[in-house]
């Protein structure tokens, strides 16, 4: 191993995820990055498929997204061949409708477009809502795609966001969350895509800031210092960038135990073979890498890239998107 900061050790994994590059880095972290191999692959020098390092896993759009934004938070991003990347997200697109799907020639949905970015405008409904597919389910998360869509294509005004933001302050609840339409349950990936959406829109004053802090830091386990997603759910290294996000952009992310969340995501290593994982002692994969690696990210942890709140994206990637014609 080597301190973080300073040079890479890179491994090929000989077990179970024989497949998957293992970024080492210490005294913290150790991430563990698939090279998502799409038709020909991202990382140089490896052909098997992705299937194959993790065969529950076939969203390779959103693979791509975690992959990438954990390579440039680590600064290692000059590892993926850029050119095929660009190439497999856009043969995923349907040209007739541009949506795009996981992979080539599947069916499109809002998820994936949300991942490889098209226009989307097109699905919103008459009281603000926005449809996630054709077959119409509405839910806050798909608002929240659409806006963050549309802002980073610089295309707001496609839709009508007075009226979509009207809805998504319907899901607001009296415990200062938001569910997935108005009247559900609180959750704290919801209220994620509800205030990043808000903030994004510039509509925040919408938000009971204290109300809803106070909830977010009740998320925080006091033995473990890990995040759940609701009450009476173990914690998950995932809330860490819903629930930190949602904090930051309140501006109450001084109200939680920082250092003891820290000490949780990075309990949550595979010391042996990288990569994190939900909790202490289980399997490790991507998501939870990219998930563990964004909450660090926004805990200001040495070594790792800034990423911005409401767009969960690098912070110089969305300054030079949204701060340049």
């Amino acid at each position: 191993m080597v301190v973080l900061g300073a040079h890479l050790e890179r491994s090929l994994m000989q077990d179970r995820f024989s497949d998957a590059w293992v970024l080492l880095l210490s005294p913290g972290i150790s991430i563990m990055l698939t090279r998502t191999y799409l038709d020909g692959g991202y990382v140089k020098d490896k052909t098997t498929s992705l299937e194959r390092a993790f065969d529950y896993s076939y969203y390779l759009v959103c693979y791509s997204l975690w992959v990438l934004s954990s390579l440039i938070m680590i600064d290692r991003v000059h590892w993926i061949e850029k050119a095929k990347l660009v190439k497999f997200i856009l043969d995923c697109q349907d040209m007739d409708n541009g949506g795009i799907s996981d992979r080539p020639n599947y069916a499109v949905d809002i998820f994936h477009t949300y991942f490889g970015v098209a226009d989307i405008a097109g699905l919103q409904n008459e009281d603000g809502s926005f449809s996630g597919d054709i077959w119409g389910k509405v839910d806050t998360r798909f608002s929240y795609i659409v806006i963050c869509c549309l802002s980073i294509l610089k295309c707001l005004d496609k839709i009508n966001v007075k009226k979509a933001v009207d809805y998504i302050v319907s899901c607001k609840n009296m415990d200062g969350g938001f569910g997935c339409t108005p009247g559900a349950e609180s959750h704290a990936g919801q209220i994620f895509c509800c205030v990043g959406a808000l903030a994004i829109t510039g509509n925040l004053h919408h938000v009971d800031k204290d109300l809803l802090g106070w909830w977010l830091c009740e998320r925080q386990d006091y033995e473990s210092g890990g995040l759940n997603g609701r009450s009476e759910k173990l914690p998950d290294v995932c809330y860490s960038l819903w629930v930190l996000s949602s904090l930051i952009m309140i501006d109450r992310v001084h109200w939680i135990e920082k250092a003891k969340l820290v000490k949780f995501i990075l309990d949550c290593q595979d010391m042996d073979n990288g990569g994190i994982s939900d909790r202490p002692n289980y399997a490790v994969d991507i998501f939870h890498t990219y998930f563990g690696v964004a909450g660090l990210s926004l805990l200001e942890y040495p070594g790792v890239k800034t990423i911005d709140p409401a767009y969960a994206l690098p912070v110089h990637v969305t300054n030079r998107i949204l701060f340049t014609k």
